[in-house]
């Protein structure tokens, strides 16, 4: 019950930072909610592997290159769905941290 909680609130962040985000378009709702199952599953399955083989440049930069790591899952997200959108690199890389930001306070809120 959590998981379909947390892909809910994930969905509702989605398409409200592509509401006020020029460069991020997402079709409805139903593609927002489509958008929150491909993000957790790369980041379940993609992330991972990415992280493995990038960790010299991650420990170089101090941990910054995994927000390069969450444009390019964006990025991804947006070639493998039609009714989402992003328009180039920097683009993802913001989106990618908004939506971090808003999922970490959308979730603090399950803790409880």
């Amino acid at each position: 019950m959590n998981l379909i909680l947390k892909i809910v609130l994930t969905a509702v962040a989605v398409l409200v930072i592509a509401h006020f985000l020029p460069g991020v378009s997402v079709v409805n709702f139903t593609s927002s909610v489509i958008v929150a199952i491909v993000l957790a599953l790369l980041r379940v399955t993609i992330k991972p592997i990415l992280i493995i083989l990038t960790l010299p440049v991650t420990i170089v930069t101090l941990g910054l290159f995994l927000l390069v790591i969450n444009a390019l899952i964006i990025l991804l997200a947006d070639n493998l769905i039609d009714g989402f959108q992003v328009t180039g690199f920097w683009i993802a890389l913001l989106f990618s941290l908004i939506l971090s930001v808003f999922e970490s306070i959308l979730y603090s809120f399950l803790d409880e």
